[in-house]
């Protein structure tokens, strides 16, 4: 059963991070929107949309961003206080072991890590929707711009390309389609345009030359027109570059697998997914060496507990970017990319639990 050493120690631990939240929010908010108030008045933005459609939801998505980090400072923050008036020495001085007075942080760390994989897997996505629809409307430059030069594989083994995609008319110039088998092209398909029937939900190719390829074999078919039905929809042409940050886990998990069956690599989109698990465990791991690193007093005070647990979460930080980019640029696997920062900060929460004073 809780004890009220307990309850202080989950009462301090909570209030010191959504204080500590509060601020750093409020902080951001000021820095934003005077960062942003040119772009407010330039495209008009009504108050209401500003503080409703964007930083309303921007607090949850903030809140998620970076809740390790505010997490492992509250409790670097109020575990070196409770060093430096030596109040651990007393707690331990009477019989409780280091082990027991682990189990209020953990319970802590449990209710936020809870509170992140909700926010992550559930809240933030549908909080993005209107955030990302105001930054198109009222911030972004490039919002209404028709994408050119489409480079897209459609399935295993089949690319198309496309001069530029007008999302209005649901129309492409310049449109031609290769299909690969073992490395080997076996047809290629060239049309002078290409648009979609929003009736029958078919495609359809306007004076068209294709080309067979049987081994030294070949067949070439010309036409004026025919339709046809293609592994994509003109939505994707008109999706976001951060279209994963407004989809639900379930919804995520199904956009991923159709790119999979497409043949795509499953890295940019699966990085998102697993992150939204990740990042709830490493709210346990970094209190771990929060707790670990805090509760020894060292000269210099509460100063230098904060100065070099700051230091360690943004080489966490660090870590998650460079893995994520070897994922990105390299062959390492999404899975592997974001669960590497955490393999790696649960060995030294490890060995830093090992050697705190017990």
């Amino acid at each position: 059963m809780l004890k009220t050493l307990d309850y202080y120690i989950i009462k301090k631990f909570l209030g010191t991070f959504f204080f500590a939240l509060a601020l750093i929010i409020l902080v951001s908010i000021v820095f934003d929107f005077s960062e942003r108030i040119d772009d407010f008045l330039e495209k008009q933005a009504p108050l209401r949309a500003i503080i409703f459609d964007y930083y309303l939801n921007f607090i949850p998505y903030f809140t998620n961003l970076f809740s390790f980090l505010f997490v492992f400072i509250a409790v670097i923050f109020f575990t070196s206080n409770l060093s430096v008036h030596s109040e651990i020495k007393a707690i331990l001085s009477t019989g409780i072991s280091y082990h027991r007075f682990m189990v209020p942080y953990l319970i802590s760390a449990a209710l936020i890590a809870i509170l992140t994989y909700l926010l992550a897997h559930f809240l933030i996505p549908y909080a993005n929707v209107g955030r990302l629809d105001f930054e198109d409307k009222y911030i972004n430059k490039t919002s209404g711009t028709i994408p050119k030069d489409i480079h897209k594989q459609i399935a295993p083994g089949v690319f198309i390309y496309m001069e530029h995609f007008n999302p209005r008319s649901n129309f492409a110039p310049k449109f031609s389609m290769e299909k690969y088998v073992d490395g080997v092209m076996v047809s290629k398909l060239m049309a002078d345009y290409i648009q979609y029937d929003t009736t029958r939900q078919t495609w359809t190719i306007r004076n068209y030359f294709l080309r067979e390829i049987n081994g030294l074999k070949e067949t070439i078919t010309e036409g004026q027109s025919m339709d046809t039905l293609l592994n994509m929809t003109p939505e994707e042409f008109k999706r976001r570059s951060n279209v994963v940050e407004a989809m639900t886990t379930p919804e995520l998990k199904r956009f991923v697998e159709q790119e999979l069956s497409r043949g795509h690599g499953d890295v940019y989109y699966s990085i998102e997914l697993y992150r939204r698990t990740a990042s709830s465990f490493a709210v346990f791991i970094l209190t771990i060496i929060g707790v670990s690193l805090s509760s020894k007093p060292v000269r210099g005070g509460r100063g230098m507990h904060i100065g070099f647990g700051i230091a360690l979460s943004f080489s966490y930080i660090m870590f998650m970017k460079v893995s994520t980019e070897l994922a990105t640029a390299g062959d390492l696997s999404a899975w592997m990319a974001v669960w590497i920062p955490n393999f790696i900060f649960a060995a030294i929460a490890l060995v830093l639990y090992r050697i705190a004073p017990k």
